[in-house]
């Protein structure tokens, strides 16, 4: 399908008529034949003498030639363009912030884990038994196993980072390289960022690094900014409120999703404070979860990536290749047959003449 880029250009087209039509012709001078009886000949002639000049008239392939021409230059101004096939593109691609609680809590072993064995009991009919172990795990070893598969559905997203406890690190800045992001992941241990829990810290440091222009997120062209916070115990004391935080965030257009892991019923220092973990979801507009084990997390994870689809926006174009050099090579090939048309018409003309010349002095 052939399309025009600037199709108004083709009113350009009757230019040469209305310059013809409305500017005087071109006049040239040329030599003439002084005769002092010049008055009595236009006298016998009934003529009016002019002025010796001569206008230059074109021939009839030299008008077509032009015409041709002066189309061919008009269409390639309008910028012709051919249409491939309509190609629908997936805008995918989310900047996901994973903010993981490194606190002494953390190293709590009681997530399970189920695997089932296949043990064959008679090679010779072939029966076999399928016998299941529970493993006992950490938590922190959990949400590892847990990020490892979630980080595998999230393709085209940029993941980032945040380890914290006493204080908030950048762990990971946000990449498209999610095998360096789970390396960085596994290398975490309990302990490193110290033993308390500062929610607010945290989330303070990853709407730092969503801002635009700052940090990491400077080449960022994702207007989806979502934050997954993982914790198991209370906030112990941060330098922002994390309820504060999540105003911020929500200013920001920042969503939160908030994941307490870890036994509800524990009390003290580590006693999940549900009512501000759904508070900072709320606030930002994100959804608040809870998981005890290692297969409600993995629900988790589920749920979240269903409410923050990879695959967010798509849109239809089709390609576009430019053929304005066409009809330009089309106005070279026929300008460069007409010139060598007149040269050969001029060549044969003076060969023409001079051989008449030779003719003419051989008859004398």
């Amino acid at each position: 399908m052939l399309e025009f880029s600037y199709p108004l250009l083709a009113l350009l087209l009757p230019l040469p008529w209305l310059i013809s039509y409305f500017v005087p012709a071109f006049k040239v001078k040329q030599a003439a034949i002084r005769v002092p009886f010049f008055n009595l000949i236009a006298a016998l002639l009934k003529a009016s003498p002019n002025s010796a000049l001569q206008y230059l008239k074109p021939t009839r392939w030299q008008q077509c030639a032009l015409i041709c021409v002066w189309i061919l230059l008009v269409i390639a101004m309008t910028k012709p363009v051919m249409l491939g096939e309509p190609q629908t593109r997936q805008q995918v691609g989310r900047d996901l912030m994973v903010l993981v609680d490194l606190s002494g809590s953390m190293e709590t072993a009681d997530f399970s884990i189920r695997s089932d064995t296949e043990n064959s009991s008679d090679s010779n009919s072939h029966r076999s038994s399928t016998q299941s172990s529970v493993e006992i795990i950490s938590r922190l070893v959990a949400v590892k196993r847990v990020l490892n598969d979630f980080a595998e559905q999230r393709k085209g997203d940029r993941l980032g980072l945040i380890l914290f406890g006493d204080a908030a690190y950048l762990q990971a800045p946000f990449t498209a390289d999610h095998e360096s992001w789970l390396e960085l992941l596994n290398e975490s241990q309990v302990g490193m960022a110290g033993q308390s829990t500062h929610i607010g810290d945290a989330l303070g440091l990853a709407i730092k690094l969503m801002q635009p222009g700052l940090g990491d997120d400077i080449n960022s062209r994702q207007k989806d900014k979502v934050v997954i916070l993982l914790t198991d115990g209370n906030d112990t004391d941060s330098s922002v409120p994390p309820i504060e935080a999540a105003k911020i965030a929500a200013k920001k257009g920042i969503r939160v999703h908030v994941i307490a892991i870890g036994d509800p019923l524990t009390l003290g220092e580590q006693a999940m404070d549900m009512a501000t973990i759904e508070g900072v979801a709320g606030l930002t507009g994100g959804r608040a979860f809870q998981a005890i084990s290692t297969t409600e997390l993995a629900d988790v994870y589920q749920q979240i990536s269903e409410l923050e689809p990879a695959n967010f926006a798509s849109f239809t174009y089709q390609p576009k290749q430019s053929v304005h050099y066409l009809p330009i090579a089309a106005a070279i090939i026929i300008y460069l047959i007409a010139y060598l048309a007149v040269f050969s018409l001029r060549l044969f003309r003076t060969l023409k003449v001079s051989r008449l010349k030779s003719d003419n002095q051989e008859d004398l």
